[in-house]
This record gives structure tokens, sequence and C-alpha cells, in this order.
């Protein structure tokens, strides 16, 4: 679709149409700029799509903290519902492996953190005005997020709830009958809950960025499916290149998650980004039996969301090469667990495979390219890109406005790593 902006120079083209490269558009035009958005896919296919739909205020502590070393050992047979690894890929990434877990101890974790919230507190602000706005209202749903254990984890769920009070986040401490009387359609599996009170979910992602996506057009913007095949600086700024044609830009924002890396390599940017890869499989639900909000099941390693198509059931972390062929071996392993939380019948459709772009500090690019004038870095959002797509959009506009975001963004200062 194309509304005539790609005949001239438009202000910022955002190559990526998933909810960082969606929210950048809004923010871009919502301040009176010139916008294409542009993805091979349509807007919300990718990564965007296959989340949980989670939009959650307390996923400030990053993956990688000092609690991952007491999980390590567990890890080195391979055969964990949390993290299968690929060896050949392990020895081909070592770098980002020991940088990754260079980051792990507790000097680096509360600073992390905070940016980490700062970031979640803005974006959760602008996805509860933008829903609205974007004629998609009933898509949200203010019920919280369940943590939970099978086991008696008091006092992890206590310093857990403990730590998120520091930031001013609310949560609920579940014995079983709480837990029963919250979600009364489950069977009674755990015995310990976390509720994040002040946590919302969406029953279809992609549906979502998609409808942010419309915000867009109608804000007078374009979004454009072709292939994006190079960037370069041009005399008046940049030039796009694309499959079936070229585009002239003042400014160029590189939202393309797992797929960053590649389009800003000839540019002579080495990208420590690694592809996460995750799971989901959709099951028909059995309408007698809901699930009320998303659990996220701490010792099986797998999240159940209810969704507009059914249950969703999505699996922990591979480590390898973005493109390698599918594995379903965790998605295997944690489907049955599931089935003993909640009812629910066949699959729908195929199971889905995507990729979650990770920086080793677990933050994301958000700012300036440094050595090219008009080149914005807008990702490595990890597994909370759809909780803080909006700000990290928001934020790459306000920079290109000569203004400062509405939060700190000095971490994620690309800088740090290229």
């Amino acid at each position: 679709m194309s509304d005539g902006l790609t005949g001239k120079q438009v202000d910022v083209a955002v190559l990526g149409a998933g909810i960082v490269g969606v929210s950048a558009g809004i923010a871009a035009l919502q301040r009176g700029l010139s916008v294409v958005v542009i993805d091979r896919r349509e807007p919300g296919s990718e990564t965007s799509y296959g989340n949980a739909g989670i939009l959650s205020s307390g996923s400030i502590l990053p993956l990688n903290r000092p609690a991952l070393w007491s999980a390590l050992p567990g890890y080195l047979a391979n055969t964990s519902a949390a993290l299968r690894w690929d060896p050949l890929w392990v020895m081909r990434n070592l770098d980002w492996v020991a940088r990754f877990l260079g980051n792990a101890v507790a000097s680096r974790t509360r600073p992390r953190a905070i940016a980490l919230h700062g970031l979640i507190n803005a974006s959760l602000k602008l996805h509860r005005e933008w829903i609205v706005k974007a004629g998609a209202p009933q898509r949200i749903r203010e019920t919280g997020w369940l943590k939970a254990w099978r086991s008696d984890a008091i006092e992890a769920a206590k310093q857990e709830q403990t730590f998120l009070a520091e930031f001013g986040i609310e949560s609920e401490l579940l014995d079983r009958q709480a837990i029963s009387a919250l979600e009364p359609n489950i069977l009674p599996a755990y015995k310990t809950g976390l509720l994040h009170t002040q946590t919302a979910s969406v029953d279809l992602p992609g549906a979502v960025v998609k409808a942010y996506a419309q915000m867009v057009r109608g804000l007078g913007g374009e979004i454009r499916q072709a292939d994006i095949r190079a960037i370069g600086p041009a005399d008046d700024g940049w030039r796009v290149v694309l499959g079936d044609g070229a585009i002239s830009a003042r400014h160029v924002v590189v939202a393309l998650g797992p797929w960053s890396a590649d389009i800003l390599r000839p540019l002579g940017y080495r990208v420590p980004l690694a592809a996460e890869r995750g799971y989901h499989q959709e099951f028909v639900p059995n309408p007698a039996r809901t699930l009320q909000r998303p659990i996220h099941d701490a010792e099986g390693s797998f999240l159940m969301s209810p969704m507009e198509n059914g249950i969703r059931v999505t699996s922990g972390v591979e480590l390898t090469d973005r493109d390698a062929p599918s594995s379903f071996a965790q998605l295997d392993m944690v489907v049955p667990m599931a089935r003993g939380v909640v009812e629910f019948g066949s699959a729908v459709g195929e199971p889905w495979r995507g990729a979650r772009p990770t920086l080793p500090d677990s933050l994301p690019m958000i700012g300036p390219a440094p050595q090219h004038p008009g080149l914005w870095c807008a990702f490595g959002n990890q597994h909370i890109g759809f909780t803080t797509g909006p700000a990290t959009g928001a934020a790459i506009a306000a920079m290109i406005s000569g203004d400062k975001p509405g939060f700190d963004a000095s971490a994620f200062a690309p800088d740090r790593y290229i």
C-alpha cells in the first residue's frame, strides 16, 4: 500500500514493522515528521506475533543475573525445558556467551533493573493510551499475571516480591487456596503464587501491532511491504534499497529485531546480537474451564496465556542459529505439564517459532549509531519486546527531534557495543 510518501524524501524510514517499528512510526508522526515503515511481511507477523501477550510491569530483572550461576549445572545435560543449546552455536559465539555470563553479577543487576523499570513504565503508559486510540480496547485485560510454583516456594516468592516492592511494583503472595480462588478453573497444581497486579495482557499481540500500524496510516504515515536489501548514506540523508525500488530519508531507524545486525554489518558495525529462539502452540480451549490471565509455571519453564484463538503455550529459550531448523523438544516437554493445569483440546494450526533479539547485557539498543548521523538503533529488546516496544519507539522519535526521551535511556546507548 502506498500513499505517495515514498515518491519523495521522507523524514523517517523505519525498517521493521514489529511492535518497536510501528511504535517509532506513531511517535515520529505525532511529532510532525513524515514516516514510512517498511517490512517484508505484514505488521506484527514475526517476533511480535509469537509472544505471550503480557504487558509486564515486573519484568525488570534480566535473565543474566546471579541466580543464573546456580541454574547452569542443570543446563549442561541439554535436556532442560528452560534452555536448550546448540554446541556448535556456542563454540562459534563464545564471546557472546562469555559477555552474557559476565553480566550475571550482583553489581550489574540493579543498574540494569533500574534502566528496564524506566523503559517499562513509559511503555505501559503508551500501550494503555494507544490501544484505545487504535480502536482495540477490548483486547487488553487488566487482570495481572500469575507466576506459580508447584513446590512450597514461599521464600523465593517473598524475595521476588520484596525486590519488586523496592521499585514500587505491587504484587500479592498466594497460597494454594488463594490460587484456586483466583483461577477456579485450573487444576490444583500450584502451592505458591505471586500475582503481578499491575500487569496487563492482550488476547492477540499480532492483532494489537496491526491496530497500531493502522494508527500509522491514520496519522498520515505509510506502511510498505518490501524486501529491504541495503541502506547507505546519501548526500541528503539515507538511501534505503528495496526489492522494488528505493527510498530517500533524512533518518533511518533500524528496528528489525533479530535481523538488525545483518543490515548494519555492511556499514562496519559488528553487533553482538543473539537470537534466543522460542516456540508456541495454541490449543482449543474448554469454554467451561477458561483461563483468566497468563500463568508462568516457574518450575516447568513455560507460560500459558488465554488468546483469541485458544490457549497459547510458550516454551523456554533455544540458543542456536536464528534460521536453523526447528526443534520442538522443549514444546513437546511442556505441553503435557500445561495439560495438567488447564484443560484444553487439540492443537490449533501449526507450532510457531520465533527469535528474540538479545544483547549480552539483556538491554536493548536505543539511540544513534555512533559513526553515522541520521542512523538510529532500536532493537535487542529480548523477551520483553512486546512490553517495551512503545517507549523504545517514542525515545527514538524524541531523539530524532532533538529532545530527551521521557525516561533515562543512557543505559541503552548503542555505543556501548558498536
